[in-house]
């Protein structure tokens, strides 16, 4: 394309659904790390008139003189603060309604606490496939965009809905998980139809932006704590969301054919990559006239296994995403600045670890140094049985918290080789299908990300929490090793299944055998005149 053309209208998708995963995860974590500062601190322990009620706590006559200089050289940096300096509207409104603003914190116990983390995900599984479908028939810019800023504006209402009743701020998270669940499948079908072939791999890493939302967000949202209150975190998410919208109505369109300010060498570029003729949409319309094969997709084995890897994977990923700000803070003490940076830094390091794994499995299979399946079992390896080494090393970790935040950050690192793995997987088994394949694992693989949190509620224990999601791993990633299959599976072709065009081949059939004067039906008298004035006889 001619240099004159400024940023490509592909580029500009690039960014805006880079930053619009990245707003999808927002909407998800930000109660994760809020809720920190949410509940109410315990009156029992005392170091002068700073609190130190986390479970590594040990006083000052009982420490080496290591870790008193540790504590002595700064105890802001490893106690608790969270004192807010700028007072929020909601606490202002209550003040002026004679209602109490909770200054103290909110008396929630543990269980409560898992209720409101798990919450988002109880219904999230219910809107996998329909995403999709629904991006079909509305298109993308509709489902993405109006999936994200719905999520951002009902985080607006997170912090009132909190001083009202604990219950229905986990209604709010419902409702929230419900609506953001459109948002990924429906992203599958704007890549169909903008992104030429030899360039979808390039697009795809557009996804990691929940990864880098994660990373971000995690840090931003614990100095905004630090520097105002928690409920300023929740009016970001709504600000941040809109904006993003305003320009994600304004720059993106569902195809080519609809955008009014892409170049037309860009357009015929994309139609021409991807096939739009007339022709093709006639073969598209036969594919799509096909039955799909729901019997042999339900009892394959290759992808009953690669489901169970992908809930070991995500259950293992939820626990640590959803539990990190808890645990340093409960358990080691790190202050809310210090523990949204030690939760974000590992999801940095997964994106990292996944964009360069997954070079190295493209490198294997394009030198035919390791097969198919051989390259997915080494992703299974390492996202499920290898992080389930590290997470039983955070397990016995106990007070050391250097070695908490290395192996957490292992752990959640090792989870980007899941792209490389069963993620991947889905796509090879069955290409034609793979976007029901992926809303049917994501229906399955979001339940541990509701469980988790209220098993963490219940046991309240967090050695035994990560050993848990050891075993979960470790045992999910043992089956995967032994039994994954990356192989195309018979029913892609669906072969066996009659499609409108072979029906219609049958009747056509069936009108010949049984016809006698097909012969008058098949010939026509077309009298056509020549230059010469001759008469001719044509067959239709």
């Amino acid at each position: 394309m001619a240099k004159d053309e400024g940023i490509s209208a592909r580029s500009t998708l690039w960014y805006l659904v880079f930053v619009g995963f990245a707003v999808n995860y927002m909407i998800r974590i930000n109660t994760n790390i809020t809720i920190v500062a949410m509940i109410k601190q315990s009156d029992t322990e005392f170091v002068g008139e700073v609190k130190v009620d986390y479970a590594c706590y040990v006083p000052p006559g009982n420490s080496s003189s290591k870790e008193l200089a540790t504590a002595d050289q700064g105890s802001q940096s490893l106690l608790r603060s969270r004192e807010g300096r700028i007072i929020s509207p909601e606490q202002l409104l209550l003040t002026l309604f004679n209602l109490d603003p909770q200054k103290e914190g909110f008396d929630w116990d543990d269980y409560q606490q898992g209720l409101i983390l798990g919450a988002f995900y109880w219904l999230h599984w219910i809107t996998q496939i329909p995403g999709g479908i629904l991006a079909r028939r509305y298109g993308t810019k509709l489902v993405f965009g109006a999936s994200n800023v719905i999520g951002c504006w009902m985080c607006c209402l997170m912090p009132i809905a909190s001083y009202w009743d604990y219950r229905v701020l986990v209604i709010l998270r419902v409702l929230q998980g419900l609506v953001c669940g459109l948002a990924w499948p429906a992203m599958h079908h704007m890549a169909g139809q903008w992104i030429p072939p030899n360039e979808r791999s390039k697009f795809v890493t557009a996804y990691l932006g929940s990864s880098v939302g994660v990373a971000l967000n995690f840090p931003l949202f614990g100095y905004i704590i630090a520097w105002s209150s928690w409920e300023y975190v929740f009016h970001f998410c709504g600000i941040f969301g809109t904006v993003w919208y305003v320009a994600w109505l304004y720059f993106v369109y569902d195809s080519p054919a609809e955008h009014p300010r892409i170049h037309p060498n860009e357009r015929k570029y994309i139609e021409s990559s991807l096939g739009i003729t007339e022709q093709s949409a006639e073969r598209l319309g036969q594919q799509h006239a096909q039955r799909t094969p729901w019997r042999q997709i339900i009892f394959s084995k290759a992808m009953w296994i690669t489901i169970i890897a992908q809930w070991g994977g995500i259950w293992g990923l939820f626990t640590l995403m959803t539990q990190a700000p808890t645990y340093f803070n409960n358990v080691h003490g790190w202050n809310i600045e210090m523990t949204g940076l030690l939760s974000g830094i590992p999801h940095l390091c997964r994106m990292l670890f996944a964009y360069v794994f997954s070079i190295v499995g493209d490198h294997l299979l394009k030198h035919e140094l390791m097969t198919r399946t051989g390259v997915r079992k080494m992703g299974g390896m390492l996202c499920c049985f290898v992080n389930g080494i590290f997470v039983f090393a955070l397990a016995c970790s106990g007070c050391n918290s250097l070695m908490a935040t290395i192996f957490l950050t292992l752990a959640t690192t090792v989870h980007g080789a899941v792209s490389t793995g069963p993620l991947a997987n889905l796509v090879d088994m069955s290409p034609r299908y793979a976007g029901i394949l992926l809303g049917f694992s994501g229906m399955i693989t979001v339940v541990p990300g509701f469980i988790s949190p209220i098993i963490v509620g219940m046991l309240g224990n967090w050695r035994i929490i990560f050993l848990i999601s050891s075993g979960m791993l470790t045992i999910c990633g043992l089956l995967y090793m032994a039994f994954a299959d990356s192989t195309q599976q018979p029913w892609n072709s669906c072969e066996d299944l009659p499609s409108a065009a072979d029906e219609l081949k049958g009747l056509k059939t069936s009108n010949l055998d049984g016809n006698r004067n097909e012969s008058k039906e098949k010939l026509e008298m077309d009298t056509q005149v020549d230059a010469s004035g001759v008469v001719r006889l044509s067959s239709v």
